[in-house]
């Protein structure tokens, strides 16, 4: 492990206060030889960025991305990165001292690592809400056979830098939806394996309330929508998981309970919606081959 270099990326956007406990957290941690690399996609103050990082993690890498999102960002952390191990976590993300230590020693021998990402206490119901269902995703999505997983999000992932640099995040997904779910099944189709490190711990702290939560899961089901016509058709959300999203919401209290319930409101909106946008381009594109087509003729 000591041989073993660790660079971790963070994209940010907008969020100091975030970033900052995210850093702290980060100068904690216990692997040999940690890399921090903070992409920057386009903060309306940049100052504020630069600020954070010269105060809590001086010694950190800050790249100014481009503004396209968070893969594109993660992807420009990578090209950056000099460790032996990626790992890859968000600003309003605290991974706990051991975790980056832990993902590089299943990278070393795997590959490819994700941990379990839990909501902070402080977040609140709905951060807790959200949390539950990405995390029952997550370990319903577990190979018994072979110990792999089919989905991680994508604050808590480690991968081999070699193989990080050959299978870039899609920077064609523009927001923080989808791309983690693609770019583990484009994993799984390379011949790798996600391995579970269940105790390689993030909290995620977001700043969600009963609003944000509906926004955040209408751009998850905008994300699952552009994922699957993408053309990998693999459901992410089987029987399994409804059944353990129902026992573990209800066990969590009424409040959790209704607020699961309106976040599956919003995905399904979400997903409605941006097919009808796919419908209303598909048949705009549709007219205009139509009228280049009659031109043409005439």
């Amino acid at each position: 492990m000591n041989a073993i270099a660790v660079s971790v990326v963070v994209p940010t956007r907008d969020r100091p206060a975030a970033l900052e406990r995210c850093l702290a957290a980060l100068a904690r941690q216990t692997a040999p030889g940690l890399e921090i690399i903070v992409v920057d996609d386009g903060s309306r103050d940049p100052a504020a960025v630069r600020t954070v990082v010269a105060r809590t993690a001086p010694a950190a890498r800050l790249i100014r991305g481009t503004g396209e999102g968070p893969a594109a960002a993660r992807n420009i952390g990578v090209r950056a990165a000099t460790g032996a191990v990626v790992c890859f976590t968000d600003d309003d993300c605290m991974p706990q001292p051991d975790w980056a230590q832990r993902l590089a020693a299943a990278c070393a021998t795997n590959g490819a690592a994700a941990g379990t990402t839990r909501a902070d206490e402080a977040a609140g119901s709905a951060a807790a809400a959200s949390q539950l269902i990405t995390h029952l995703l997550t370990v319903t999505s577990l190979d018994g056979a072979h110990g792999g997983l089919g989905f991680a999000p994508s604050c808590n992932l480690g991968c081999a830098a070699p193989l990080a640099r050959r299978l870039p995040f899609d920077p064609s997904f523009p927001s923080a939806a989808g791309e983690d779910r693609d770019w583990c099944a484009r994993l799984g189709h390379a011949g790798a394996t996600l391995r579970f490190v269940p105790d390689a711990v993030v909290l995620h702290r977001p700043q969600l309330g009963l609003r944000s939560l509906l926004r955040q899961q209408r751009r998850y089901g905008r994300g699952a929508v552009l994922y699957r016509t993408g053309g990998d058709e693999r459901r992410l959300a089987g029987a399994l998981f409804y059944r353990r999203l129902a026992r573990e919401a209800t066990r969590a209290g009424a409040g959790i309970a209704a607020l699961t319930v309106l976040a599956q409101v919003g995905i399904a909106a979400g997903a409605l919606q941006e097919l009808a946008l796919r419908l209303a381009r598909g048949e705009k594109a549709a007219s205009a081959r139509r009228a280049a087509g009659a031109a043409t003729s005439s």
